[in-house]
């Protein structure tokens, strides 16, 4: 997107700080913005401010009241904006809003954790799937997500420095998480699909092109479970492998494990060109992609 002048921008957090720079960066180029905090007062000197640098003709600031861990606030701005800026699509949206609280495990409560949470995770889900279609109805349209250097690292506190931490981050490893996860979703405990399971597949087959005429139900059953059982087989690194991998770096004192050979290719790969993670042509888990994509999706 090479120029923001006539475009719509939702900003998160814009009563204060880098939401209240970008609301006023935005309009300053010729923006739309519409911003929402839980401080009215802190919004409105935000839009005055925006007034002051002068805005240009045709650009529009609107103040919402929102806390963006709420759902309903949530769905409540999104209508707002389509009301108050008469229209049925946006084409930016600054997911900036955030807290920092939390601490320590020892000393801080519960509710200040999920309310950090709340904020600065479901927050982001909560709007993304809110103004989503608005989204998708521009001709373009993009997305920022603001989080934290300290997503790299946790800080470590002197409470009980003789316990330790590991993250472990396997790749494809052959287990039944494919058959589990099925089951889970569909709050079922036997890996048969359900009659509308099998519906959504045929239903994920036509849009896949795949002509199902001639498909039976228990042909697609067949094949879904085919693809489980080859996730389990086909995989380079079996349970049993990575369950030793684990527990040797337990013993060994490592805080960061990386399961299978293919976890640490992957790894070298976005940390030398972590811009092209999400290019097409980048590839990433490409065995377990292909096994995955085997058979129809329930989604």
């Amino acid at each position: 997107m090479k120029s923001f002048a006539g475009r719509i921008a939702v900003v998160t957090g814009g009563g204060s700080g880098m939401g209240r720079e970008l609301v006023r960066q935005l309009a300053a180029d010729g923006a739309s913005v519409a911003m929402c905090d839980v401080s009215r007062q802190t919004m409105e000197e935000t839009k005055a401010l925006c007034v002051e640098d002068g805005l240009k003709t045709g650009v529009r600031i609107t103040c919402h009241v929102v806390d963006v861990s709420e759902e309903e606030q949530v769905s409540r701005f999104r209508d707002e904006v389509a009301d108050e800026h008469a229209t049925d699509r946006i084409h930016l949206l600054f997911n900036n809003a955030g807290i920092g609280a939390g601490g320590s495990l020892f000393t801080d409560s519960r509710a200040n954790w999920e309310k950090t949470f709340n904020v600065c995770w479901f927050g982001v889900y909560y709007m993304t799937r809110a103004f989503l279609p608005l989204l998708v109805k521009a001709e373009e349209g993009h997305i920022t997500n603001t989080s934290s250097v300290n997503g790299f690292f946790a800080s470590i506190g002197p409470n009980a420095p003789h316990i330790t931490c590991s993250v472990v981050m396997p790749g494809y490893i052959g287990t039944n998480i494919v058959a589990n996860s099925r089951m889970v979703l569909a709050g079922r405990n036997t890996p048969r699909l359900s009659d509308t399971e099998v519906r959504r597949a045929r239903s994920r087959m036509r849009q896949q092109g795949v002509d199902d005429s001639a498909i039976s139900d228990d042909d697609i059953r067949a094949r879904i479970q085919r693809q489980a059982e080859n996730f389990h087989d086909r995989a380079p690194t079996t349970a049993a492998e990575a369950a030793t991998i684990i527990l040797d770096a337990v013993k060994t004192g490592r805080w960061r494990v990386l399961v299978g050979e293919d976890a640490r290719e992957l790894d070298e790969r976005v940390r030398a060109s972590p811009e092209r993670a999400y290019d097409l042509d980048f590839g990433g888990l490409d065995t377990a992609s292909e096994i995955s994509a085997s058979a129809p999706r329930l989604s």
